[in-house]
């Protein structure tokens, strides 16, 4: 309506003018109702053909879309394995933080295997102990061998000195009852040093790793243990969080509630433009939005991210052909905006309905040496009746609360 009155005024009422005063026709004699199209013929036409190009041009090079939203992402509370609600620690809807424990889960079968992981702990350190004193008692063991083997070689060494000098002093059967000896002596040194080796390995090198591994069970016992205790993966608020003690919770067919983050919501506008807006739609473009919980305020924004895909045309490949009369309605371009002030979407609740306008600037081509006088002449008009769909938005934010609570029957 508000481009019919502006092209009326340049159309149909100087077509009016002429009648009236240079042909001096008046209206309710010459011109009547009857009569209308005929005198005014060619200001009503002008007007229609000027009116269609100016809407055409107007929501081409400044498109609006009412399908803007401030789309925000839920976390799920949901715990990592399948249990029954102990306690629950957070209120049906509440603000949280980070780490904060929402609820728990029965643990009775978490705290047994920690206690046997502390046990096993414990029993590879007293093990530790005894085998430390194990090699106290090997050291001794090689001592006396060897005292044993060194008085069974001297006595041996003897009686050989004493058979050199004096051959037959010494019976020969006393001499290999000594070397005998003196080799078992010698057997019993390295079956104790033997032993000590053993000792040390399992000190050393067995011991450590069987602690080492009863350690990680622990460790592993621990965090079974902590993952009965579900807590706030970020700061936000809790929403329609309904659990109670008793209820079984399973990570892949029951979440146990919604985790809004905080700030989600607040920092960008996402709405979808027409296809045909394709060409038109870039990054940089001021744009501004008025939402429906935050009435009568515009809110100047610019275009942060134009999505390059259409979802409507995405499909996932299966055992069926994929038919294109099938397909949807047709898509739209998204795109991501961001107030131009801090704090500019303050007070829109999160997801929220708007209605956003993008304005295109043709200021640096205007500015361009290269643009002639009838190009910049046709940029200054685009940029300039953007005004149109400025005051279209204004009054569609003036008058959003009536319709929303008059019209529609609230």
């Amino acid at each position: 309506m508000l481009e019919l009155l502006l092209c009326s005024i340049l159309t149909v009422f100087p077509d009016y003018l002429y009648r009236r005063f240079a042909q001096d026709k008046r209206i309710g004699r010459e011109i009547t109702l009857f009569s209308v199209w005929y005198e005014l013929r060619w200001g009503i036409t002008a007007c229609v053909m000027l009116t269609v190009a100016l809407i055409t041009v107007i929501f081409y090079f400044h498109p609006s879309t009412t399908s803007a939203t401030l789309y925000f992402r839920t976390v799920p509370i949901v715990p990592e394995t399948i249990g029954r609600v102990a306690s629950v620690h957070a209120d049906f809807s509440a603000p949280v933080q980070k780490g904060e424990v929402l609820f728990r889960l029965d643990s009775s079968k978490q705290e047994a295997a920690l206690e046997a992981a502390r046990r096993k702990v414990a029993e590879v350190d007293a093990a530790l102990v005894a085998a430390q004193a194990d090699v106290l008692k090997a050291d001794a063991q090689i001592q006396e061998a060897k005292s044993a083997y060194r008085q069974a070689a001297e006595e041996l060494d003897v009686k050989r000195e004493l058979q050199k000098r004096n051959p037959g002093i010494v019976p020969q059967r006393d001499i290999e009852k000594l070397e005998v000896a003196a080799t078992g002596r010698q057997a019993s040194v390295d079956a104790a040093t033997a032993a000590h080796q053993s000792i040390m390995a399992r000190v050393t090198a067995l011991l450590p790793a069987e602690k080492a591994s009863a350690e990680a069970a622990l460790a592993q016992a621990q965090v079974d243990m902590d993952k009965t205790f579900i807590r706030a993966g970020v700061a936000g608020r809790v929403e329609q969080f309904l659990l109670r003690p008793g209820d079984v919770v399973n990570p892949m067919m029951r979440p146990a509630g919604i985790l809004i983050p905080e700030g989600a919501g607040r920092r960008r506008l996402a709405a979808g433009f027409g296809q045909i807006e394709a060409q038109v739609m870039k990054v940089g473009m001021v744009a501004e939005a008025t939402c429906i919980s935050k009435p009568w305020t515009v809110i100047p924004m610019v275009i942060t991210s134009v999505q390059d895909y259409i979802a409507a045309g995405q499909f996932r490949g299966g055992e069926q052909l994929l038919d294109a009369q099938q397909a949807m309605a047709p898509g739209s371009i998204l795109v991501v905006m961001e107030p131009i002030y801090k704090g500019g979407l303050d007070g829109v609740t999160p997801g929220s309905r708007c209605i956003a306008n993008a304005y295109t600037s043709n200021h640096d081509l205007i500015a361009a040496k290269e643009t002639g006088f009838l190009m910049g002449l046709w940029l200054h008009a685009i940029d300039a009746v953007g005004i149109v769909h400025a005051m279209l938005l204004r009054i569609q934010a003036l008058l959003l609360p009536v319709k929303t609570l008059v019209l529609s029957g609230h």
